[in-house]
């Protein structure tokens, strides 16, 4: 590019960076509209975001949910935007000075977009071309902006300002390369969300079977109904959500498949969903837990799941626990997205509501949870149990094979811990002085709760009113009621489970098997008058 005589560098970086952002916004338009030719999982943010929830450790990784809780994804994938912004601005101010190396900067990061998507579990090839698509096309534009941009005004213009270039064309080249890749942007989208149209009219179009053993009623003293407390079934769009995949799976129902297969099975056993519902449904309030879930944390909730039990599906399959000389002793589930969990199979055919679920509080399963068929087994943590979007069940060993979780330094089987939580009131409240409800949910699954105590400023444990029991694998309310004085006060809860284990007051983090200590909740209580 020419400078003025004034040698002012200023427009040149600045027509630089602009010209690297417009050629990653082409790309990424054009990957897009290439997108939606093979799957969502395969676009370079999703596949590089992918790629990095795979690479982060484990300590940083539970930091960053504990800050930015269910909105992880989303910051995650705003930062991957961002750095390739400035990434693009880089390449951009490179080209300027030695086009080849800035081009080939732009071109490199598709190229590794498409070794991110090449990475996952369940990639193919065709998994590449989005990121590929897209490298080329910002490498491509941003050659053919460096150009315009080097190329001198027209003999005979009115100067203006400090570099000798062709703005007016410069400018209309740049608008043209912006609405370009707008429409493409949009096509992709549009034929993504035309893609995805048969398993959201699948979804709609699914009619439940009524269940051949239904769920009783919900005890009428389950729900205390107090102000601030967790209803005692969570509604579907307040239920918590902690998984691996950017972009939610949307599966047909019409396509799906199940296959089971693995150690000590003569031949595999293939089951499509309309087979799957053939059979006896049962109903079951259980409560999940997310191993992530800190001590007095939002991530448990209770639901009526609908669906077929497990054991009884393993066992035609012709399978046998340990405990009766069965081979294997881990059941591998495996999603669409290629995530696994390890179940421990004497665990399964246990006698426990285990279940391949396809209903959640009256309604087929949302796709953020799993639609159409994901695994619940009471009393584990969801990391070993819950797999969503599930197509594979494998039998094996523990010593033969371990799970994407237990890969990462997470404990292979891990039972959900005793536990107990403070939701009203809420952490620093001001509060009134007198009578004050303290109330909350405590949990342990597949034991119950036979009490829970409340103290303050470490005086003695009070027993608190428990709600009425709805089984053994849900939470139960419970309220106790405070006459509160003036000043800070220190309030502490903890369950007994339905053994007789008193809830440790221990704290430790949620890594390797599940966080423990007594929920802690800070108010105060100014003086009247």
């Amino acid at each position: 590019m020419r400078a003025d005589p004034s040698g002012s560098a200023r427009p040149r970086r600045a027509v630089g960076a602009v010209c690297g952002v417009v050629a990653a916004f082409a790309g990424l338009a054009v990957a897009e509209l290439v997108t939606a030719a093979v799957r969502p999982e395969s676009a370079p943010v999703t596949a590089v975001g992918a790629a990095a929830v795979d690479l982060t450790p484990v300590a940083v990784r539970e930091w960053a949910i504990g800050l930015f809780g269910t909105a992880n994804k989303a910051v995650l994938t705003l930062g991957i935007v961002v750095v390739l912004a400035v990434v693009a601005a880089g390449a951009g101010l490179l080209a300027v000075r030695r086009p080849p190396a800035g081009i080939a900067v732009a071109g490199g990061f598709g190229l590794l977009g498409a070794v991110a998507a090449l990475s996952r579990p369940e990639a193919s090839w065709q998994d590449a071309l989005p990121s590929l698509a897209g490298g080329l096309t910002a490498a491509a534009v941003l050659g053919l902006l460096v150009t315009a941009a080097a190329r001198p005004r027209p003999a005979g213009s009115p100067p203006g300002g400090a570099w000798a270039m062709d703005r007016r064309g410069f400018g209309r080249l740049v608008v043209g390369v912006l609405a370009v890749s707008s429409a493409a942007g949009l096509a992709g989208r549009r034929l993504g969300a035309h893609g995805s149209a048969g398993a959201t009219a699948s979804r709609a179009a699914l009619v439940l079977p009524r269940p051949a053993v239904p769920a009783p009623p919900v005890p009428a003293g389950a729900d205390l109904r107090v102000p601030g407390l967790s209803p005692f079934l969570t509604p579907v769009k307040d239920f918590y959500r902690v998984d691996t995949a950017l972009v939610v799976p949307r599966v047909d129902a019409g396509a799906w498949r199940l296959r089971i297969h693995g150690e000590g099975l003569p031949r595999p056993l293939i089951l499509g969903l309309r087979e799957l519902l053939a059979r006896p449904l049962v109903e079951h309030d259980i409560t999940l837990t997310c191993v992530s879930n800190e001590v007095g944390g939002p991530y448990a909730g209770n639901a009526r799941w609908l669906g077929v039990p497990l054991a009884d599906l393993l066992r035609e399959a012709g399978v046998r626990p340990p405990s009766r000389g069965g081979p294997a002793d881990q059941l591998v589930a495996r999603s669409v997205d290629g995530m696994t969990l390890g179940t421990p199979v004497e665990t399964v055919m246990d006698g426990r509501a285990a279940l391949l679920a396809v209903g959640m509080n009256g309604a087929p399963l949302p796709f953020a949870h799993g639609f159409p068929v994901r695994m619940v087994v009471p009393g584990l943590y969801g990391y070993v149990s819950a797999c969503k979007w599930l197509t594979e069940l494998r039998l094996t060993t523990f010593a033969a094979y371990d799970a994407y979780w237990v890969r990462r330094s997470w404990a292979q089987q891990a039972p959900v811990k005793t536990q107990s939580r403070i939701d009203t009131p809420r952490p620093y409240t001001a509060l009134r002085p007198g009578r004050v409800a303290v109330a909350g949910v405590a949990w342990a699954q597949h034991r119950g709760i036979r009490r829970v105590e409340v103290r303050v400023d470490g005086g003695p444990w009070q027993e608190a009113r428990l709600g009425d029991a709805d089984g053994v694998d849900t939470w139960r309310q419970w309220v106790w009621h405070w006459e509160a004085t003036a000043g800070p006060h220190t309030l502490q809860v903890r369950a007994t489970d339905g053994s007789g284990t008193v809830q440790t007051g221990v704290r430790s983090g949620t890594v390797p098997d599940g966080a423990t200590g007594w929920h802690t909740v800070r108010v105060n209580v100014p003086a009247l008058g």
